[in-house]
């Protein structure tokens, strides 16, 4: 971009900042509506997209019919089910001692007495609000948890909430949630009383499932409709309904076509959110082979899909843990999670030459293990939960994190949730500070995507070796292909790097660790857990910021992000290295 139009843009936004400001007191949709300007004077890819679809040069999205995937035509509108329990309720006795519920992002503690005020709280992150109506906190508690409690807060909810509404307590993905969280805390220790309100409060899920699946056209479908069918497909074994049952079972067969890629991983660029769709598609299994009854479906379908999905999870774990690669679910921790797979006979074999080529990379040589992820056309699939990590990475020495990824302690495309997204604290290289390619938008033609940033990126393993070629940066003025290449001897591992094209640019490197860090010269100093690492750049400047690295969803602990940034002449070869020392 020119100075002038830099400039021009500037000030441009600088006037949507203050009419943003002014309005504060007006409505939602003109702070909207200044959203989006300022969104489009930030971006100029997506100035370029709507002036070509403004002169019909890149073509519209398919025409989709909301809420009505094309395979459930004829078994929409959802008819309500008579629900059968043949199964105890939950004595009302009142609960005598403090429960801590673990939301999304915080502890909420409540003492006996205050459940009617629960849901009078306020949260600053909806997700906080949604975990409490999802009774995401049944999930992690699991046995441990009160009966007592249980009933009395799931009492004080139907009071308030009972009747399907437009609200976020009857949002589908919420309410499908719930229903299975509710249902799989009964199959144990009963329904909550009084029984025939809860089974009337329960089978009313479905259909208000159902008139909202959370389908908006393949561009905009993410694995929240997988999710829907889930909910309805539990819902219908557990409380005998045979409708639910058929409707749950086809969503569930058919989006797992579309969200697992051929290798069996989740298409969305988040490791934390395919071990989560692996556990959800296995829990369905299970409750499906105790309470299938009467119905006759063919289960093989998915059982196949099960073991497909789950074929992954190992070659995601390193010695040192799993990296959070994008997006971290608030629906549960992932250390949690990751009890649930502690079985070898949770995860098959997989496809190492499927998942490389579905743009996910391991690599284990000697002491040294590492996980890439390059999205597979370079842009983060969109609806996802990818991050700008093209060129990122983990490494892992004799089963200690090194370089890790920072993942994402909460959603948002301003602030710190904004920052977490982008390749500013990924362990990546990037050329003017810009972003390996733009942000993506769902309604993106592929033919546009190409023109933008050339050909996908291509990720190989070379022996010891790790090439990544992409050419993201070739839509700035003069910027050509961009190489990193990861070598691996005895305890060293180098980084060689090449950015092709002409004219000065900044290239700034950054690594994240939980290491503690000394910069002395040109070399970072890393220590932890009796190991010494010895970090050597080329000649320039070295930065230690102080960040976070995000553990689960809102909890995170200390991490550092060190970075290396020049000015350089294009074509220019870059290169550092890691030793144990």
């Amino acid at each position: 971009m020119t100075a002038h139009k830099y400039w021009k843009f500037s000030i441009i936004e600088q006037i949507l900042n203050k009419l943003s400001w002014d309005s504060k007191k007006n409505s939602n949709v003109i702070n909207s509506i200044l959203r989006k300007l300022r969104q489009l004077v930030r971006e100029p890819v997506l100035r370029k997209w709507l002036v070509g679809r403004l002169f019909g040069k890149y073509p519209g999205e398919p025409v989709f019919q909301a809420h009505y995937p094309s395979y459930l035509k004829e078994a929409l509108p959802l008819t309500g089910e008579k629900p059968i329990w043949k199964q105890g309720e939950i004595s009302s006795n009142k609960p005598e001692r403090p429960i801590h519920l673990p939301l999304a992002g915080q502890t909420l503690t409540l003492q006996p007495g205050q459940e009617l005020d629960i849901f009078n709280n306020s949260f600053s992150d909806t997700e906080t609000l949604l975990s409490l109506h999802r009774f995401a906190w049944l999930r992690i508690l699991g046995d441990t948890v009160d009966p007592a409690w249980v009933n009395t807060i799931w009492q004080a909810w139907s009071y308030k909430f009972g009747n399907p509404d437009n609200s976020w307590a009857w949002h589908p993905y919420t309410a499908s949630e719930r229903a299975i969280n509710i249902l799989q805390f009964a199959i144990r220790h009963g329904i909550p009383s009084p029984m025939g309100d809860t089974l009337k409060i329960l089978s009313a899920h479905g259909p208000a499932i159902a008139e909202k699946l959370e389908y908006f056209g393949d561009h905009h479908t993410s694995n929240h409709l997988a999710n829907n069918g889930r909910g309805l497909f539990i819902l219908g074994l557990v409380l005998e309904m045979p409708n639910c049952i058929n409707l749950g079972f086809s969503i569930l067969v058919e989006e797992a076509k579309r969200i697992f890629m051929k290798s069996g991983i989740l298409r969305e660029g988040s490791s934390h959110y395919h071990l989560l769709l692996a556990h959800n598609y296995r829990i369905a299994l299970e409750i499906a082979r105790k309470h299938l009854g009467s119905a006759t479906l063919n289960l093989e379908e998915l059982e196949m899909i099960v073991k497909h999905i789950h074929s992954p999870i190992s070659y995601l774990m390193l010695p040192g843990g799993m990296p959070l690669v994008g997006d971290i679910s608030p629906d549960i921790p992932p250390a949690k999670l990751l009890e649930k797979f502690e079985s070898p006979a949770d995860i098959g074999p997989y496809n190492a030459a499927a998942l490389i080529s579905d743009g996910w990379l391991r690599f284990d040589s000697d002491n040294w293990s590492g996980l890439w992820h390059v999205p597979k056309d370079g842009w983060s699939h969109m609806p996802g939960h990818g991050h700008q990590d093209c060129g990122s990475f983990e490494l892992h020495y004799d089963k200690i994190p090194i370089f890790i990824d920072p993942g994402r302690g909460s959603y948002g495309e301003d602030g710190e949730a904004a920052l977490y997204f982008s390749a500013r604290v990924h362990n990546s290289l990037t050329v003017d500070r810009a972003e390996p390619y733009p942000p993506n938008k769902p309604y993106f033609d592929d033919n546009f995507r190409r023109q933008i940033s050339g050909p996908p990126p291509e990720l190989k393993l070379k022996m010891n070796e790790v090439h990544l070629t992409f050419s993201g940066y070739s839509r700035l003025k003069s910027v050509g292909q961009l190489k990193r290449i990861w070598s691996f001897e005895g305890d060293v591992m180098s980084v060689s790097e090449i950015v092709n094209g002409s004219g000065h640019r900044i290239i700034t490197r950054t690594l994240c660790t939980i290491f503690e860090t000394e910069v002395v010269g040109n070399e970072v100093i890393m220590k932890s857990d009796g190991h010494t690492f010895k970090l050597r750049f080329e000649d320039g400047e070295i930065n230690i910021e102080s960040g976070i690295r995000w553990t689960a969803y809102g909890e995170g602990e200390p991490a550092t992000f060190i970075r290396f940034e020049k000015r350089v002449e294009l074509p220019w070869h870059g290169l550092f290295s890691l030793e144990m020392v």
